[in-house]
């Protein structure tokens, strides 16, 4: 498998892609596959370093820069949105029943991520400590 480099504006992050549609050795039950992207990144976490290598697949036939924008969009959203439900609001223990429950508790906790974005607060953690102690600017959210 021959593969096409891309380096994102940082030097610790490149793409790599195969560049044939469909890739060779990918299952034909796999329909629609027509690119292997792989990603490797290189740098430090806490001073300490560290390297990972992602692969992806995917129906699309962009260019690897394409690839990769397609990539820190999806990340972004993950970043902002989910690890936030799932990390700072506990969304994953919270003790929820069956039938609508978890999915009614998903869009509550969408909606005050949201609330929290959009009275200014870049951190829903310290949101949260800042509200706790001025309940009337939390009141203030719903008027």
């Amino acid at each position: 498998m021959s593969w096409v480099k891309w380096a994102w504006s940082e030097s610790k992050r490149s793409i790599l892609l195969n560049p044939r549609a469909p890739p060779e050795g990918i299952d034909p039950a796999w329909i629609g596959v027509q690119r292997v992207i792989r990603i490797q990144r290189d740098g430090t976490r806490g001073q300490k370093p560290m390297s990972e290598t992602m692969f992806y697949i995917s129906s699309l036939t962009l260019e690897a820069s394409g690839f990769a924008q397609q990539i820190r969009q999806h990340w972004q959203v993950e970043n902002r949105l989910h690890w936030v439900k799932d990390v700072v609001l506990q969304q994953d223990t919270a003790p929820l029943g069956a039938a609508h429950a978890p999915t009614n508790f998903a869009i509550v906790l969408t909606i005050a991520v949201n609330l929290f974005r959009a009275n200014g607060f870049a951190s829903i953690t310290k949101g949260i400590r800042h509200l706790a102690h001025h309940i009337h600017t939390l009141f203030s959210f719903f008027q």
